[in-house]
């Protein structure tokens, strides 16, 4: 009565997956995920995720990151906005300005930029004609 066909399934895989870039591995580019992301190696390029983004104490970033929920314990060389939850562990190194709704930071964090939070951050996405995601966007809404 209630089948899902293999499209549907497929799609619910994708949202579910974790996505890992592990220590020593460097990707010079854009990654666009609907999944969860872990980063212990080194990206240069801007990430977005419907989901969450960790950054591992060796995680590098160089470049923007738009997500859901977000937790560094690395060091991210960007501007990041974040629709729920940022995390900065005590060993994180932030250089860039922060737009997110509620924010945890712990002692010893470093942080240099600005912070907008408070402020509900609307994630919106782009799709071609054939409904396949582009690029992510951010849009904070002040309430």
């Amino acid at each position: 009565m209630f089948k899902k066909d293999k499209t549907q399934q497929a799609e619910e895989a994708v949202y579910g997956s974790i996505n890992l870039i592990g220590a020593g591995t460097t990707i010079v580019g854009d990654v666009v995920s609907k999944g969860d992301i872990r980063i212990d190696g080194t990206v240069k390029g801007n990430i977005n995720s419907t989901a969450k983004v960790v950054i591992g104490n060796s995680g590098l970033v160089d470049g923007s990151i738009v997500c859901a929920n977000a937790d560094i314990s690395g060091t991210l060389q960007g501007d990041i906005k974040v629709s729920e939850l940022l995390f900065l562990k005590s060993t994180s190194k932030l250089m860039g300005d922060i737009n997110t709704n509620k924010m945890v930071i712990e002692s010893g964090a470093i942080f240099t930029g600005k912070c907008n939070m408070g402020s509900e951050v609307k994630l919106t996405t782009n799709k071609d004609d054939n409904g396949k995601l582009n690029e992510r966007k951010a849009e904070s809404v002040v309430a």
